[in-house]
C-alpha cells in the first residue's frame, strides 16, 4: 500500500465514493486512496420508507468493496489526527499518510449520548429511531402494532442528516394510524429544536396543512435532555418569552427520537474546524468547498460548515465543484465553478404521495420538475422509493450522475 497519494480522500461514503469516482473518470492517471474503516455501505434515505414498512432494510446494505472506483486504493483504516502544515494524515493504527490534496468527507456524527438515558433504551420500550440500521425495522414494528395513546416524534436543535427525516416518519404513522382507526385515539406529539416545521415558506405552507390535518401538537424552541424508558418519560426544556428556562416532560407509549448531531470527534479536535462555531464543521468556501485557510484541502457534505441542509441531493450538486476546484489547483489552472446552495428534501406526506423540496442558499424554491412541488404527487413518492436508489448504486456512486 503506498503512503503518498495526489488526492487523499477521508470518508467512504456518499460524498467519498463519487468525488473518487468523479475524479478517475476525469484525471485516470491520479493516485487516489480512500481512508475508509466500515466494511458496509448503507442507503440511508431510505430507512425512512424501512420504518414505515414500505422498504426492506436489507437493501440499504451493500458491500464497501464494491463501491471503490477502478483506480482507487481502500485504506481499511480510520483518521486520528490532520497534521495539515505537513499535508499528512495519522491513523489510528500508527499508519500515517500524506497528500498533494485533501479531501475530508467522512459525514455527520450521531451524537446519542447528549440525551440521558437514549443509548440504554434505543430499540426497546417502544425506543425507536430510523437514524440506526438496527432501530430502523423497530420503528414499523411499533407504527403497526400502535393502539392509540401518545406518540412523540422528535427533532434536535442541531443540523441533522436528512432535516426532513424527523417529521416525514410522522406524516406516514399519522397516515397509517388514520387508515386504521388509530388516530382518533391518538394524541401527536412533534418536539422541536427548530423555530418552525420548515425553512422554506413555500413548502412550509403544505406542511402547515398536513400538521393540521393530523392534529399533531408542535413544539418548538425545544431540546430533549432526557428519556427515561422503562417509564416512557420524555424530558425537554426551552425558553419561554421572557428567556427564562422551562423543563417539561411527556408520558409516551410510542417515541422516535432523532439524536443531536454534529462533526466526528477527530474532526472537531482538529484544525479544519470552524474555529467561530461548536459543532466542528469544516471550515470551506460555501461557494468552491475548497478550505478557508489550508488551500490544498477540500470538504463538501455533512461535515461541511455550508449553510445548506445536509442531503445526498446537496452532495450531488457539491462533488462535481469540489472536483472541478481540486483539479484546477493541482494543475495550477483557474476554476469559475460555483455551488448555488441547492439541497432538496422529498417528504413524503402520506402513503403514496410525496413533496420534493427543492431550495438554494436564498431559500427560495428551485425546482426541477415543470410543475407545482409544493402539491405532494403520487409520482414523487415513485421517485422516492424506486428512482432514487437506483440513481445512487448505479450512477451517483459511480460518478455518473
Amino acid at each position: 500500500m503506498k503512503r503518498k497519494y495526489q488526492v487523499l480522500i477521508v470518508g467512504g461514503g456518499n460524498a467519498g465514493l463519487s468525488t473518487a469516482a468523479q475524479l478517475l473518470r476525469k484525471e485516470r492517471a491520479l493516485s487516489v486512496g480512500i481512508i475508509e474503516p466500515s466494511e458496509k455501505h448503507y442507503y440511508q434515505p431510505a430507512w425512512t420508507l424501512v420504518g414505515a414498512g414500505e422498504f426492506d432494510v436489507r437493501d440499504t446494505e451493500k458491500a464497501e468493496q464494491d463501491y471503490i472506483p477502478e483506480g482507487a486504493d481502500w485504506i481499511r483504516d480510520a483518521v486520528d489526527s490532520f497534521q495539515p502544515e505537513q499535508n499528512q494524515v495519522t491513523c489510528r493504527s500508527g499508519a500515517v499518510y500524506t497528500y498533494d490534496a485533501l479531501v475530508v468527507v467522512p459525514g455527520i456524527q450521531l451524537d446519542w449520548s447528549k440525551i440521558k438515558g437514549l443509548r440504554e433504551t434505543l430499540g426497546q420500550n417502544n425506543v425507536t429511531s430510523n437514524y440506526a440500521y438496527q432501530t430502523a425495522p423497530y420503528t414499523w414494528e411499533l407504527i403497526k402494532n400502535f393502539k392509540g395513546g401518545v406518540a412523540v416524534f422528535t427533532n434536535p436543535p442541531t443540523p441533522v442528516k436528512c432535516g426532513g427525516a424527523p417529521q416525514k416518519i410522522m406524516y406516514l404513522a399519522c397516515d397509517y394510524w388514520q387508515k386504521n382507526g388509530v388516530l382518533d385515539k391518538t394524541e401527536v406529539h412533534f418536539v422541536s429544536g427548530g423555530t418552525i416545521i420548515f425553512g422554506v415558506k413555500e413548502f412550509a405552507k403544505t406542511l402547515e396543512g398536513v400538521v393540521k390535518r393530523y392534529r399533531i401538537k408542535t413544539h418548538f424552541h425545544q431540546t430533549i435532555t432526557e428519556i427515561d424508558g422503562p417509564n416512557h418519560t420524555l424530558y425537554f426544556e426551552g425558553k419561554d418569552p421572557d428567556g427564562s428556562l422551562v423543563k417539561q416532560s411527556l408520558t409516551f407509549d410510542m417515541a422516535h427520537i432523532t439524536p443531536p448531531q454534529s462533526a466526528p470527534d477527530f474532526i472537531k479536535s482538529s484544525p479544519l474546524a470552524d474555529p467561530t462555531q461548536h459543532l466542528g464543521w469544516v471550515e470551506v468556501n460555501k461557494f468552491t468547498f475548497q478550505h478557508s485557510r489550508f488551500f490544498n484541502i477540500f470538504a463538501c457534505g455533512d461535515v461541511s460548515n455550508a449553510p445548506t441542509s445536509k442531503t445526498g441531493a446537496a452532495i450531488r450538486k457539491q462533488a462535481p465543484v469540489m472536483v472541478e476546484h481540486l483539479l484546477a489547483f493541482l494543475q495550477k489552472t483557474p476554476s469559475n465553478a460555483q455551488y448555488d446552495g441547492y439541497t432538496a428534501c422529498p417528504i413524503p406526506t402520506e402513503y403514496g404521495k410525496l413533496m420534493l423540496a427543492e431550495f438554494d442558499y436564498s431559500n427560495k424554491p428551485k425546482m426541477t420538475f415543470p410543475f407545482d412541488q409544493t402539491v405532494p404527487r403520487w409520482t414523487m413518492w415513485l421517485l422516492k422509493k424506486y428512482v432514487l436508489p437506483w440513481l445512487y448504486w448505479h450512477r451517483i456512486l459511480t460518478g455518473k450522475a
